[in-house]
Protein backbone atom coordinates (compact mmCIF):
# COMPACT_ATOMS: atom_id res chain seq x y z
CA UNK A 1 0.00 0.00 0.00
CA UNK A 2 1.40 3.48 -1.02
CA UNK A 3 2.50 5.27 1.98
CA UNK A 4 0.81 8.88 2.40
CA UNK A 5 3.17 11.60 2.26
CA UNK A 6 1.02 14.78 3.29
CA UNK A 7 0.95 17.80 1.20
CA UNK A 8 -1.96 19.47 2.80
CA UNK A 9 -0.59 23.18 2.49
CA UNK A 10 -3.77 24.69 3.79
CA UNK A 11 -4.51 26.58 6.96
CA UNK A 12 -6.48 26.87 9.95
CA UNK A 13 -8.91 29.53 8.23
CA UNK A 14 -12.83 28.22 8.42
CA UNK A 15 -13.99 26.00 5.56
CA UNK A 16 -16.70 28.30 4.36
CA UNK A 17 -18.40 26.11 1.80
CA UNK A 18 -21.11 23.54 2.98
CA UNK A 19 -20.31 20.49 3.06
CA UNK A 20 -20.16 17.72 -0.32
CA UNK A 21 -21.21 14.11 0.46
CA UNK A 22 -17.30 12.91 0.35
CA UNK A 23 -16.65 15.71 3.50
CA UNK A 24 -19.66 14.93 5.10
CA UNK A 25 -18.58 11.32 5.22
CA UNK A 26 -14.74 12.42 6.06
CA UNK A 27 -16.01 14.28 8.97
CA UNK A 28 -18.20 11.20 10.45
CA UNK A 29 -15.23 9.13 9.67
CA UNK A 30 -12.71 11.01 11.74
CA UNK A 31 -15.20 12.52 14.59
CA UNK A 32 -16.75 9.13 15.51
CA UNK A 33 -16.59 5.26 13.66
CA UNK A 34 -18.37 7.00 10.79
CA UNK A 35 -22.24 6.97 10.59
CA UNK A 36 -24.95 5.96 8.04
CA UNK A 37 -25.45 6.89 4.80
CA UNK A 38 -29.02 8.82 5.91
CA UNK A 39 -26.71 10.24 8.05
CA UNK A 40 -24.25 11.69 5.88
CA UNK A 41 -26.39 12.21 3.31
CA UNK A 42 -28.38 14.60 5.75
CA UNK A 43 -24.92 16.20 6.52
CA UNK A 44 -24.77 17.19 3.34
CA UNK A 45 -25.27 20.80 2.17
CA UNK A 46 -24.54 21.80 5.53
CA UNK A 47 -22.42 24.37 7.78
CA UNK A 48 -19.26 22.57 8.75
CA UNK A 49 -19.14 25.22 11.48
CA UNK A 50 -22.39 24.20 12.48
CA UNK A 51 -21.96 20.69 12.08
CA UNK A 52 -18.83 20.72 14.43
CA UNK A 53 -20.18 22.58 17.02
CA UNK A 54 -23.25 21.10 16.89
CA UNK A 55 -21.26 17.34 17.45
CA UNK A 56 -18.85 19.29 20.01
CA UNK A 57 -21.94 20.12 21.94
CA UNK A 58 -23.24 16.24 22.13
CA UNK A 59 -20.36 15.17 23.06
CA UNK A 60 -19.43 17.46 26.13
CA UNK A 61 -22.93 17.14 27.48
CA UNK A 62 -23.35 13.35 26.61
CA UNK A 63 -23.35 11.05 30.05
CA UNK A 64 -20.98 8.40 30.99
CA UNK A 65 -21.67 4.89 30.56
CA UNK A 66 -23.94 3.62 32.73
CA UNK A 67 -22.65 2.51 36.27
CA UNK A 68 -21.91 -1.75 36.02
CA UNK A 69 -23.26 -3.33 39.02
CA UNK A 70 -19.50 -4.34 40.23
CA UNK A 71 -18.57 -0.41 39.80
CA UNK A 72 -17.09 -0.67 43.62
CA UNK A 73 -16.39 -4.62 44.24
CA UNK A 74 -13.23 -5.83 46.10
CA UNK A 75 -11.94 -8.51 46.25
CA UNK A 76 -14.52 -9.43 49.06
CA UNK A 77 -17.12 -9.36 46.89
CA UNK A 78 -15.53 -12.20 44.27
CA UNK A 79 -15.89 -15.88 45.16
CA UNK A 80 -13.33 -17.57 47.54
CA UNK A 81 -12.55 -20.03 44.94
CA UNK A 82 -9.84 -18.51 42.69
CA UNK A 83 -11.26 -20.55 39.27
CA UNK A 84 -14.65 -19.14 40.21
CA UNK A 85 -13.59 -15.80 40.94
CA UNK A 86 -11.35 -15.71 37.33
CA UNK A 87 -14.17 -16.39 35.20
CA UNK A 88 -16.72 -13.92 37.27
CA UNK A 89 -13.98 -11.22 36.43
CA UNK A 90 -14.10 -12.31 32.80
CA UNK A 91 -17.93 -11.78 32.47
CA UNK A 92 -17.99 -8.77 33.88
CA UNK A 93 -15.11 -7.95 31.92
CA UNK A 94 -17.05 -9.34 28.71
CA UNK A 95 -19.89 -7.30 29.76
CA UNK A 96 -18.26 -4.29 30.42
CA UNK A 97 -16.20 -4.43 26.82
CA UNK A 98 -19.49 -4.59 24.95
CA UNK A 99 -21.29 -1.92 26.94
CA UNK A 100 -18.17 0.53 25.56
CA UNK A 101 -18.04 -1.01 22.29
CA UNK A 102 -21.90 0.04 21.57
CA UNK A 103 -20.59 3.80 22.92
CA UNK A 104 -17.82 3.59 20.54
CA UNK A 105 -20.34 2.57 17.62
CA UNK A 106 -23.11 5.04 18.56
CA UNK A 107 -21.87 8.01 20.93
CA UNK A 108 -19.43 9.90 17.97
CA UNK A 109 -16.70 12.37 19.01
CA UNK A 110 -16.91 11.55 23.19
CA UNK A 111 -16.16 7.99 23.06
CA UNK A 112 -13.82 8.55 19.77
CA UNK A 113 -11.86 10.42 21.95
CA UNK A 114 -12.14 8.49 24.41
CA UNK A 115 -10.91 5.68 23.17
CA UNK A 116 -7.91 8.30 21.82
CA UNK A 117 -6.81 9.19 24.90
CA UNK A 118 -7.13 5.37 26.35
CA UNK A 119 -4.18 5.00 23.85
CA UNK A 120 -2.37 7.94 25.37
CA UNK A 121 -2.86 7.75 29.31
CA UNK A 122 -2.55 4.09 29.01
CA UNK A 123 -3.14 1.34 31.19
CA UNK A 124 -3.50 -2.32 30.69
CA UNK A 125 -6.45 -4.33 32.59
CA UNK A 126 -4.32 -7.58 32.64
CA UNK A 127 -2.00 -5.36 34.41
CA UNK A 128 -4.21 -4.28 37.40
CA UNK A 129 -6.93 -7.64 37.04
CA UNK A 130 -9.27 -5.48 38.47
CA UNK A 131 -13.15 -4.45 36.50
CA UNK A 132 -13.55 -1.90 38.97
CA UNK A 133 -10.58 -0.08 38.71
CA UNK A 134 -11.46 -0.32 34.93
CA UNK A 135 -14.60 1.18 35.38
CA UNK A 136 -13.27 3.84 37.38
CA UNK A 137 -10.76 4.72 34.48
CA UNK A 138 -12.81 4.87 31.61
CA UNK A 139 -15.49 6.92 33.54
CA UNK A 140 -12.68 9.18 34.11
CA UNK A 141 -11.98 9.08 30.01
CA UNK A 142 -15.19 9.97 29.03
CA UNK A 143 -15.50 12.77 31.70
CA UNK A 144 -12.44 14.54 30.79
CA UNK A 145 -12.24 13.49 26.96
CA UNK A 146 -13.09 17.53 26.00
CA UNK A 147 -12.20 18.95 29.28
CA UNK A 148 -9.63 20.44 31.01
CA UNK A 149 -6.01 18.61 29.82
CA UNK A 150 -4.76 19.93 33.03
CA UNK A 151 -7.19 18.78 35.56
CA UNK A 152 -7.56 15.60 32.65
CA UNK A 153 -4.05 14.90 33.64
CA UNK A 154 -4.36 15.21 37.43
CA UNK A 155 -7.43 13.19 38.03
CA UNK A 156 -5.91 10.16 35.38
CA UNK A 157 -2.98 9.78 37.81
CA UNK A 158 -4.77 8.92 40.81
CA UNK A 159 -6.98 6.19 39.44
CA UNK A 160 -6.72 3.59 40.62
CA UNK A 161 -6.00 1.61 37.38
CA UNK A 162 -3.10 4.19 37.02
CA UNK A 163 -1.64 4.02 40.13
CA UNK A 164 -1.47 0.09 39.91
CA UNK A 165 -0.11 -0.27 36.40
CA UNK A 166 2.59 2.31 36.71
CA UNK A 167 3.35 1.15 40.50
CA UNK A 168 2.12 4.29 42.24
CA UNK A 169 1.10 1.99 44.93
CA UNK A 170 5.00 1.05 45.05
CA UNK A 171 6.49 4.91 45.34
CA UNK A 172 7.54 5.14 49.53
CA UNK A 173 8.73 8.38 50.16
CA UNK A 174 11.77 6.30 51.68
CA UNK A 175 12.38 4.23 48.35
CA UNK A 176 10.85 6.00 45.27
CA UNK A 177 9.65 4.26 42.40
CA UNK A 178 10.06 6.55 38.94
CA UNK A 179 8.16 5.16 36.67
CA UNK A 180 4.87 7.43 37.10
CA UNK A 181 6.99 10.32 37.18
CA UNK A 182 8.49 8.80 33.95
CA UNK A 183 5.68 8.31 31.86
CA UNK A 184 4.38 11.80 33.09
CA UNK A 185 6.91 13.67 31.60
CA UNK A 186 8.37 10.96 28.22
CA UNK A 187 4.58 9.84 27.26
CA UNK A 188 1.58 12.01 28.98
CA UNK A 189 2.94 15.68 28.74
CA UNK A 190 6.30 16.63 26.97
CA UNK A 191 7.56 13.85 25.11
CA UNK A 192 10.89 11.76 25.33
CA UNK A 193 13.38 13.54 26.23
CA UNK A 194 11.91 17.31 25.94
CA UNK A 195 12.16 19.75 28.70
CA UNK A 196 12.84 17.74 31.76
CA UNK A 197 16.06 15.62 32.77
CA UNK A 198 16.65 12.76 34.58
CA UNK A 199 16.98 14.95 38.14
CA UNK A 200 13.37 15.85 37.36
CA UNK A 201 12.15 12.73 37.59
CA UNK A 202 14.03 11.56 40.27
CA UNK A 203 12.65 14.47 42.05
CA UNK A 204 9.26 14.38 40.66
CA UNK A 205 9.07 10.69 42.29
CA UNK A 206 9.74 11.65 45.22
CA UNK A 207 6.90 14.12 45.36
CA UNK A 208 4.18 11.51 43.99
CA UNK A 209 5.07 9.66 46.96
CA UNK A 210 2.48 8.09 49.45
CA UNK A 211 0.02 6.62 47.61
CA UNK A 212 0.45 3.07 48.78
CA UNK A 213 -2.00 2.53 51.29
CA UNK A 214 -3.41 -1.01 49.88
CA UNK A 215 -4.86 -4.57 50.71
CA UNK A 216 -2.50 -7.14 50.16
CA UNK A 217 -3.83 -8.35 46.81
CA UNK A 218 -5.41 -6.67 44.18
CA UNK A 219 -8.82 -4.86 43.83
CA UNK A 220 -8.27 -3.13 46.85
CA UNK A 221 -8.79 0.95 46.80
CA UNK A 222 -5.16 3.29 47.03
CA UNK A 223 -5.30 5.43 49.58
CA UNK A 224 -2.93 8.42 50.53
CA UNK A 225 -0.36 7.29 53.76
CA UNK A 226 1.20 10.66 54.67
CA UNK A 227 4.04 8.79 56.39
CA UNK A 228 4.64 7.14 53.47
CA UNK A 229 5.41 10.67 51.37
CA UNK A 230 8.74 12.19 51.08
CA UNK A 231 8.57 15.71 53.28
CA UNK A 232 11.83 16.67 52.33
CA UNK A 233 13.04 19.94 49.98
CA UNK A 234 12.37 18.77 46.27
CA UNK A 235 13.73 20.62 43.36
CA UNK A 236 11.51 20.13 39.70
CA UNK A 237 12.03 22.37 36.65
CA UNK A 238 14.01 24.65 38.57
CA UNK A 239 11.60 25.27 41.41
CA UNK A 240 12.19 23.83 45.19
CA UNK A 241 9.76 23.46 47.79
CA UNK A 242 8.16 20.75 50.11
CA UNK A 243 6.25 19.71 47.11
CA UNK A 244 3.54 16.98 46.28
CA UNK A 245 1.28 16.00 44.09
CA UNK A 246 -0.74 18.58 42.93
CA UNK A 247 2.43 20.84 43.30
CA UNK A 248 4.12 18.58 40.50
CA UNK A 249 0.81 19.25 38.11
CA UNK A 250 0.98 23.02 38.74
CA UNK A 251 4.58 23.45 38.10
CA UNK A 252 4.85 21.12 35.33
CA UNK A 253 2.03 23.67 33.14
CA UNK A 254 3.21 26.26 34.66
CA UNK A 255 7.06 26.13 33.64
CA UNK A 256 6.10 23.85 30.02
CA UNK A 257 2.88 25.16 28.98
CA UNK A 258 4.41 25.81 25.69
CA UNK A 259 5.70 22.42 25.20
CA UNK A 260 2.60 20.42 26.70
CA UNK A 261 0.10 21.80 24.34
CA UNK A 262 2.93 21.18 21.42
CA UNK A 263 3.03 17.69 22.34
CA UNK A 264 -0.82 17.26 22.85
CA UNK A 265 -1.95 19.24 19.65
CA UNK A 266 0.58 17.31 17.45
CA UNK A 267 -0.49 13.80 18.78
CA UNK A 268 -3.91 15.05 18.10
CA UNK A 269 -2.86 16.22 14.34
CA UNK A 270 -1.97 12.92 13.32
CA UNK A 271 -4.81 11.05 14.65
CA UNK A 272 -7.61 13.19 13.25
CA UNK A 273 -5.68 14.56 10.41
CA UNK A 274 -2.89 13.08 9.11
CA UNK A 275 -0.09 10.64 10.76
CA UNK A 276 2.71 13.16 8.83
CA UNK A 277 3.27 16.00 10.84
CA UNK A 278 6.84 16.21 10.62
CA UNK A 279 7.59 17.12 6.75
CA UNK A 280 8.72 20.25 6.06
CA UNK A 281 6.75 20.16 2.77
CA UNK A 282 3.42 20.83 4.41
CA UNK A 283 1.86 23.39 6.88
CA UNK A 284 1.23 20.77 9.41
CA UNK A 285 3.52 21.99 12.02
CA UNK A 286 2.37 25.55 11.52
CA UNK A 287 -1.27 24.52 12.39
CA UNK A 288 0.27 22.52 15.27
CA UNK A 289 1.62 25.55 16.38
CA UNK A 290 -1.81 27.30 16.34
CA UNK A 291 -3.74 25.01 18.23
CA UNK A 292 -1.14 25.00 20.81
CA UNK A 293 -1.22 28.90 21.34
CA UNK A 294 -5.02 28.02 21.10
CA UNK A 295 -4.50 25.46 23.87
CA UNK A 296 -2.12 27.94 25.80
CA UNK A 297 -4.55 30.85 25.52
CA UNK A 298 -7.82 28.53 26.51
CA UNK A 299 -5.95 27.43 29.90
CA UNK A 300 -5.63 23.56 28.38
CA UNK A 301 -9.53 23.70 27.56
CA UNK A 302 -9.43 20.77 25.08
CA UNK A 303 -12.98 22.17 22.99
CA UNK A 304 -12.22 24.95 21.96
CA UNK A 305 -8.59 23.44 20.30
CA UNK A 306 -11.33 20.95 18.90
CA UNK A 307 -13.84 23.47 17.21
CA UNK A 308 -10.47 25.31 15.21
CA UNK A 309 -9.46 22.13 13.93
CA UNK A 310 -12.64 20.34 12.53
CA UNK A 311 -13.76 23.59 11.02
CA UNK A 312 -10.51 24.44 9.20
CA UNK A 313 -9.86 24.45 5.40
CA UNK A 314 -6.83 22.07 6.37
CA UNK A 315 -9.08 19.65 8.22
CA UNK A 316 -11.17 19.70 5.18
CA UNK A 317 -8.51 19.47 2.39
CA UNK A 318 -8.57 17.07 -0.31
CA UNK A 319 -4.87 15.43 0.97
CA UNK A 320 -6.95 15.21 4.59
CA UNK A 321 -9.29 12.32 3.39
CA UNK A 322 -8.64 9.09 2.74
CA UNK A 323 -4.93 9.47 4.30
CA UNK A 324 -5.13 7.44 7.50
CA UNK A 325 -4.93 3.55 7.88
CA UNK A 326 -7.94 2.07 9.59
CA UNK A 327 -7.39 0.82 12.88
CA UNK A 328 -9.18 -3.00 13.25
CA UNK A 329 -11.97 -1.04 15.13
CA UNK A 330 -12.31 1.31 12.73
CA UNK A 331 -12.45 -1.50 10.07
CA UNK A 332 -15.22 -3.20 11.22
CA UNK A 333 -17.26 -0.49 13.48
CA UNK A 334 -17.38 1.72 10.35
CA UNK A 335 -18.31 -0.64 8.23
CA UNK A 336 -21.34 -1.63 10.59
CA UNK A 337 -22.35 2.26 11.00
CA UNK A 338 -22.01 3.00 7.48
CA UNK A 339 -23.69 -0.41 5.91
CA UNK A 340 -27.16 0.29 8.26
CA UNK A 341 -27.13 -3.81 8.70
CA UNK A 342 -29.17 -4.67 11.65
CA UNK A 343 -26.63 -6.20 14.02
CA UNK A 344 -27.05 -7.45 17.69
CA UNK A 345 -24.73 -7.36 20.32
CA UNK A 346 -23.62 -10.75 19.20
CA UNK A 347 -22.21 -8.99 15.81
CA UNK A 348 -20.19 -6.68 18.23
CA UNK A 349 -18.80 -9.00 20.64
CA UNK A 350 -17.63 -10.94 17.26
CA UNK A 351 -15.88 -7.73 15.88
CA UNK A 352 -14.68 -6.87 19.41
CA UNK A 353 -12.61 -10.58 19.10
CA UNK A 354 -11.53 -9.69 15.46
CA UNK A 355 -10.03 -6.83 16.73
CA UNK A 356 -8.12 -8.34 19.08
CA UNK A 357 -6.73 -10.73 16.80
CA UNK A 358 -5.58 -7.99 14.36
CA UNK A 359 -4.09 -6.61 18.01
CA UNK A 360 -6.22 -4.06 19.18
CA UNK A 361 -7.97 -5.55 22.06
CA UNK A 362 -10.18 -3.19 23.98
CA UNK A 363 -8.92 -1.94 27.32
CA UNK A 364 -5.38 -3.68 26.53
CA UNK A 365 -2.82 -1.64 24.50
CA UNK A 366 -0.51 -3.13 23.02
CA UNK A 367 2.52 -1.45 25.54
CA UNK A 368 2.54 1.54 28.11
CA UNK A 369 3.36 3.61 24.60
CA UNK A 370 0.30 2.05 23.01
CA UNK A 371 -1.20 0.93 19.97
CA UNK A 372 1.54 2.60 17.17
CA UNK A 373 -1.47 3.04 14.58
CA UNK A 374 -1.04 3.44 11.03
CA UNK A 375 1.34 1.28 9.29
CA UNK A 376 1.85 -1.02 11.87
CA UNK A 377 -2.01 -2.48 11.24
CA UNK A 378 -0.95 -3.81 7.91
CA UNK A 379 1.31 -6.47 6.98
CA UNK A 380 1.03 -9.58 5.31
CA UNK A 381 -0.91 -11.68 8.63
CA UNK A 382 -3.48 -8.80 9.45
CA UNK A 383 -4.61 -8.08 5.80
CA UNK A 384 -5.63 -11.99 5.33
CA UNK A 385 -6.72 -11.85 8.70
CA UNK A 386 -9.13 -8.40 7.35
CA UNK A 387 -10.10 -10.08 4.82
CA UNK A 388 -11.12 -13.37 6.51
CA UNK A 389 -12.58 -11.91 8.89
CA UNK A 390 -15.09 -8.73 7.13
CA UNK A 391 -15.98 -11.82 3.99
CA UNK A 392 -17.36 -13.68 7.04
CA UNK A 393 -19.45 -10.90 8.68
CA UNK A 394 -20.89 -10.01 5.67
CA UNK A 395 -21.68 -13.52 4.53
CA UNK A 396 -23.45 -13.33 8.46
CA UNK A 397 -25.15 -10.38 7.33
CA UNK A 398 -26.15 -11.95 4.18
CA UNK A 399 -27.56 -14.79 5.12
CA UNK A 400 -29.38 -12.97 8.11
CA UNK A 401 -31.59 -10.59 5.63
CA UNK A 402 -30.30 -10.77 2.16
CA UNK A 403 -32.28 -7.60 1.10
CA UNK A 404 -30.76 -5.43 3.49
CA UNK A 405 -28.16 -5.27 0.95
CA UNK A 406 -30.40 -3.85 -1.62
CA UNK A 407 -31.04 -1.27 0.76
CA UNK A 408 -27.71 -0.38 1.43
CA UNK A 409 -27.36 -0.15 -2.47
CA UNK A 410 -30.22 2.24 -3.05
CA UNK A 411 -29.93 4.30 0.24
CA UNK A 412 -26.50 5.07 -1.70
CA UNK A 413 -28.01 5.48 -5.50
CA UNK A 414 -30.94 7.02 -4.40
CA UNK A 415 -33.09 7.79 -7.38
CA UNK A 416 -30.32 6.40 -9.99
CA UNK A 417 -31.03 3.04 -8.19
CA UNK A 418 -34.72 3.43 -8.70
CA UNK A 419 -34.60 4.10 -12.76
CA UNK A 420 -31.11 3.39 -13.76
CA UNK A 421 -31.24 -0.05 -15.92
CA UNK A 422 -27.06 0.98 -16.46
CA UNK A 423 -25.22 -1.35 -13.52
CA UNK A 424 -22.22 0.60 -14.03
CA UNK A 425 -23.69 3.48 -12.53
CA UNK A 426 -25.30 2.24 -10.16
CA UNK A 427 -21.99 0.38 -9.13
CA UNK A 428 -19.67 3.60 -9.06
CA UNK A 429 -21.91 5.20 -6.49
CA UNK A 430 -21.82 2.71 -4.21
CA UNK A 431 -18.32 2.54 -4.92
CA UNK A 432 -17.59 5.95 -3.98
CA UNK A 433 -19.27 5.98 -1.04
CA UNK A 434 -17.99 2.61 0.33
CA UNK A 435 -14.64 3.47 -0.67
CA UNK A 436 -12.92 7.30 0.89
CA UNK A 437 -11.81 8.35 -2.23
CA UNK A 438 -12.97 5.83 -4.99
CA UNK A 439 -10.63 3.71 -6.51
CA UNK A 440 -7.22 4.89 -8.28
CA UNK A 441 -8.42 4.54 -12.22
CA UNK A 442 -10.93 3.54 -14.40
CA UNK A 443 -9.03 0.21 -15.19
CA UNK A 444 -10.22 -0.43 -11.71
CA UNK A 445 -13.38 0.54 -11.41
CA UNK A 446 -14.05 -1.82 -14.98
CA UNK A 447 -13.24 -4.68 -12.51
CA UNK A 448 -15.51 -3.64 -9.67
CA UNK A 449 -18.02 -3.41 -12.31
CA UNK A 450 -18.06 -6.83 -13.52
CA UNK A 451 -17.75 -7.96 -10.35
CA UNK A 452 -21.20 -6.14 -9.81
CA UNK A 453 -22.82 -7.28 -13.71
CA UNK A 454 -21.01 -11.42 -13.40
CA UNK A 455 -24.19 -13.15 -11.44
CA UNK A 456 -26.70 -11.30 -13.97
CA UNK A 457 -23.94 -11.40 -16.69
CA UNK A 458 -26.23 -13.38 -19.45
CA UNK A 459 -29.16 -10.43 -19.16
CA UNK A 460 -27.19 -7.61 -19.90
CA UNK A 461 -24.94 -8.80 -22.45
CA UNK A 462 -26.46 -12.06 -24.53
CA UNK A 463 -29.75 -11.24 -25.86
CA UNK A 464 -31.61 -10.51 -22.13
CA UNK A 465 -33.64 -7.45 -21.97
CA UNK A 466 -30.88 -5.09 -20.26
CA UNK A 467 -34.09 -2.35 -20.26
CA UNK A 468 -35.76 -4.55 -17.30
CA UNK A 469 -33.09 -4.34 -14.81
CA UNK A 470 -32.89 -1.63 -12.08
CA UNK A 471 -31.61 -2.31 -8.48
CA UNK A 472 -34.69 -1.46 -7.25
CA UNK A 473 -36.58 -4.24 -9.04
CA UNK A 474 -34.55 -6.84 -9.83
CA UNK A 475 -34.53 -10.34 -7.70
CA UNK A 476 -30.65 -10.81 -7.77
CA UNK A 477 -30.23 -7.04 -7.01
CA UNK A 478 -29.22 -7.60 -3.48
CA UNK A 479 -26.37 -10.17 -4.38
CA UNK A 480 -24.78 -7.68 -6.56
CA UNK A 481 -24.48 -5.45 -4.31
CA UNK A 482 -23.16 -8.48 -1.44
CA UNK A 483 -20.41 -9.37 -4.31
CA UNK A 484 -19.42 -5.87 -5.05
CA UNK A 485 -19.13 -5.09 -1.16
CA UNK A 486 -16.90 -8.24 -0.50
CA UNK A 487 -14.62 -7.35 -3.50
CA UNK A 488 -14.34 -3.85 -2.37
CA UNK A 489 -13.41 -4.87 1.29
CA UNK A 490 -10.79 -6.43 -0.34
CA UNK A 491 -9.31 -3.38 -1.92
CA UNK A 492 -6.35 -1.32 -0.54
CA UNK A 493 -8.43 1.83 -0.39
CA UNK A 494 -11.03 0.25 2.11
CA UNK A 495 -8.32 0.24 4.29
CA UNK A 496 -8.19 4.08 4.63
CA UNK A 497 -10.11 6.76 5.70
Amino acid sequence: MEYFINCNTSTLAPYTANLDQLRAAHLYRRLGFSASVATINQATGQSAAALVDSLIDEALSMPEIATPAWANWNNDNYPADSDASNQLKREQKSEFQLAYANGLLNNNLRDRLSFFWSNHFVTELEVYNCNSFLYQYIDCLQRNSLGNFKTFTSEIGLTNAMLYYLDGVYNNGNNPNENYARELYELFTLGEGNGYTEEDIIETAKALSGYVERGEVGCSPVAFDATKHDEGSKTILGQTGNWGYDDVINILFEQRAPEIAEFICRKLYEFFVHPDSKDDANNAQMIIDGLAATLVTNDFELAPVLRLLFKSQHFFDDEAIGVIIKSPVDFYFNTLNESGFSYTDTNVAEMVNYSALLSQEIFEPFDVAGWQRDRSWINTNFMIGRWLTIESILEEFYMADNEQFRTFGLEISGNTGLTSSNPDEVARLIIDFVLTKGLLNEEEYAKAFAIFRSDVEDVYYNGGNQESWTLATWQQGPFQVYLLFQYLARQPEFQLK
